[in-house]
């Protein structure tokens, strides 16, 4: 395992991605081999992306940053690196951040597509008696022979949505993060219905797609997006130039009938599908959950 030093942890959330104060990233770097990662671009500056590095001294420094932080709230944990990469078995820094937001009185908001989050049930549902918990996997195709092309180091989707039935059966607080779903690729109304009503199935609260069906290209992550697809799907690459150019974020051509079919298949199957909605009712359970411990 590499280390990487690090002065700080804990940082101040921007943009408000659902709903979190702080964010925390343990590892730098990501072995998923997902073609489509946005990380991978250059303003994000990490080199040798698929080779997982750990931040030396992750614990003590996050603890040091927690016990001094008055105000809580919820922590994104894992919003550029995975957090369950596989030497997360082994260093377990990612269950010893859990365990200190659930001493600091933290909520927490889980990234991931690695069933090793089943390992910290325990520490999510602790957590969740106290604080907001919710945990968010993100699938981009119902068919498991098209993850493993596009996803090659994943867990496939059959088994994303087993474990979000188990923690969803645990009373986590659970979704789907519908992004980015591929133009000419994923873009069809078959996938998209497949996975609202896999989501479901499965006890999701929520299944989230932004505003639109796309994919976001850019410098380096362009490049890499470009080439690994052509090679998957020979004249991929041409096709994408010729119907975006260089456009940052290319939006299926498909857009408003499937984003009307989804949003159709969300409310018939009950699920909240619009950012503000999630984060408000998440918070509410968290804060509904704390109320009832005072009360005991």
């Amino acid at each position: 395992m590499e280390y990487i030093t690090t002065k700080t942890i804990l940082q101040s959330a921007s943009g408000g991605w659902f709903g979190c104060e702080n964010t925390v990233n343990l590892y730098r770097g990501c072995s998923h081999g997902c073609v489509y990662c946005d990380s991978r671009s250059d303003c994000y500056a990490i080199k040798r992306f698929d080779t997982v590095r750990a931040k030396r001294n992750a614990l003590s420094i996050l603890e040091e940053e927690l016990a001094h932080k008055r105000k809580k709230g919820v922590v994104a944990l894992g919003s550029m690196s995975d957090s369950y990469n596989p030497c997360e078995k082994e260093l377990e820094l990612t269950r010893g951040a859990l365990q200190l937001f659930n001493k600091y009185g933290f909520g927490v908001s889980v990234d991931t597509k690695s069933d090793l989050v089943l390992r910290d049930i325990d520490v999510l549902q602790s957590i969740a008696k106290h604080a907001p918990v919710i945990v968010k996997f993100t699938v981009t195709t119902a068919y498991d022979d098209m993850s493993r092309k596009l996803e090659p180091k994943v867990c496939d989707t059959k088994r994303r949505f087993a474990v979000l039935k188990t923690l969803s059966s645990a009373g986590l607080y659970t979704g789907v993060l519908l992004t980015p779903i591929l133009p000419f690729i994923e873009d069809d109304s078959a996938n998209i219905l497949s996975l609202v009503d896999m989501a479901a199935t499965a006890g999701c609260r929520f299944v989230y797609a932004g505003d639109s069906f796309g994919v976001t290209l850019r410098d380096s992550q362009r490049v890499h997006f470009l080439t690994k697809v052509d090679k998957l799907f020979p004249g991929m690459k041409d096709r994408y130039c010729e119907a975006y150019g260089d456009t940052y974020y290319c939006v299926s051509k498909r857009n408003s009938e499937l984003y009307k079919t989804f949003v159709d298949r969300c409310r018939e199957k009950g699920l909240k599908f619009v950012m503000s909605e999630i984060v408000n009712e998440y918070k509410n359970i968290g804060q509904m959950q704390q109320i009832s411990l005072f009360d005991l």
